[in-house]
């Protein structure tokens, strides 16, 4: 009984809703997981498109993902959609976008699938993060950040793994698009039944305006300048990453091996999955953007531990453990921050619209990121080794805005204010 209820303890005290919240991504990022890695096999070996109709398709799910980050900030501070209605309609997209997909038999198909995945997806986020940032006191919210993105992560993996041993059994790549549906089913269950709107504080065109206040604000036009650069540095890990540790490592000339990379970047899943909890009980301590500061030298750090991975004679597993395990930190230290200071920084009746912005930065580097990436590694080995310094040296830069932001946040408090400690 004691060791329960020290487990209990350690656990974040959050409103009972965020934790349903929670459970639902859980559910609904599992199903993700299971079409994740394995909807370009599908798509390419046996529907026959080619990789590069696969490509674009693909990337069309972040255009219409601009789309919907601008109706979901607008739609979850309007008094008629709110935030509950606003998950139930993407849950509802991304159900519809999951069946197209499993149906999907030529190009034009799978184009419109991915583009209603694209568009449910960003229905979601700044729906979610608001009605989380409503349902917790300040203290809490990076706590509650922290479980939204951890729950992402388990869900991720766990659906990774089982629609790996899916396929690997029957090879019926198209149940794995239906069991994502059947999972955003269930998420609009959770959130039907279980959730109550927290949010009806302004009216539909006031919401609209809300747009033109928020790209008029310094502060978070400012931290958005940091955040890109951050999205930028998260996509190099998945999308440019994996093919330097394959092509690029000095004395290996096959570089590791998929099995190799697969365990490597399982190691850093765990490290995040780990660390997540206890890294925002240490970044309770500062200010928002000094915790932000804290995971910009570390992605300095981690992408230096790349680099040696790379340029060294030996031993590069040991070096690129090192690497991914930083590059964690790194990761885990940087995603409830974020959110954090965008609620920060928001007026309370448009907390939607300013989530939608920090959630509009991830769209921007996750389209900078992999050209980025991909450029660099087409070139020669010394590009493709420099890339790596060039990231860890325009840390500097988010360096120099996060000190920019915090001023200017400091300046905002009244002079006999102090900023508080998040204990």
């Amino acid at each position: 009984m004691p060791r329960k209820s020290k487990l209990l303890s350690w656990l974040p005290a959050l409103n009972y809703q965020v934790w349903v919240l929670a459970a639902g991504r859980l559910l609904s990022q599992t199903g993700s997981g299971f079409t994740l890695f394995y909807a370009p096999i599908f798509f390419v070996n046996q529907v026959g498109l080619s990789a590069t109709q696969v490509g674009l398709g693909l990337g069309s799910a972040s255009i219409s993902g601009v789309f919907g980050r601008l109706l979901g900030g607008s739609f979850a501070d309007s008094q008629f959609w709110g935030r509950r209605r606003t998950l139930l309609l993407s849950a509802v997209l991304s159900a519809i976008a999951s069946i197209v997909l499993a149906i999907s038999s030529d190009f034009p198909v799978f184009v419109a699938g991915n583009l209603l995945m694209g568009l449910g997806i960003g229905l979601y986020w700044p729906a979610n993060e608001a009605m989380v940032a409503d349902l917790t006191a300040p203290a809490q919210r990076n706590e509650a950040f922290a479980l939204t993105r951890l729950s992402d992560s388990l869900g991720l993996g766990l659906g990774v793994v089982l629609g790996g041993l899916l396929v690997g059994m029957t090879g019926a790549y198209r149940a794995l698009f239906v069991i994502d549906a059947i999972s955003f089913v269930v998420l609009f269950g959770v959130v039907y039944w279980a959730i109550a709107e927290s949010n009806q504080s302004i009216s539909n065109h006031e919401a609209i305006r809300g747009w033109q206040q928020a790209l008029r604000d310094r502060r978070l036009l400012t931290y958005a300048v940091a955040n890109v650069l951050f999205t930028t540095y998260l996509v190099q890990i998945n999308s440019t990453m994996p093919l330097y540790f394959t092509n690029f490592l000095s004395g290996l000339p096959k570089g590791f091996s998929p099995p190799m990379l697969s365990a490597l970047f399982t190691w850093h899943m765990v490290v995040s999955v780990l660390c997540q909890l206890p890294a925002v009980r240490v970044l309770n301590r500062f200010s928002r953007a000094r915790g932000l500061t804290l995971s910009a030298v570390l992605w300095g750090v981690g992408f230096l531990l790349v680099w040696v991975t790379g340029v060294v004679p030996s031993n590069h597993l040991l070096w690129a453990i090192l690497a991914l395990g930083v590059l964690a930190l790194a990761t885990v230290t940087y995603m409830p921050s974020a959110s954090s200071i965008t609620v920060e920084l928001a007026p309370e009746s448009l907390r939607g619209v300013y989530l939608a912005v920090n959630s509009q930065c991830w769209a921007i580097g996750a389209f900078i990121g992999p050209p980025l990436g991909g450029w660099a590694l087409d070139q020669s080995p010394f590009v493709a080794h420099s890339l790596w310094i060039g990231l860890a040296l325009s840390v500097s830069i988010a360096i120099l805005v996060l000190q920019v932001l915090d001023r200017m946040m400091q300046c905002d408090l009244p002079q006999d204010v102090v900023r508080p400690k998040y204990k």
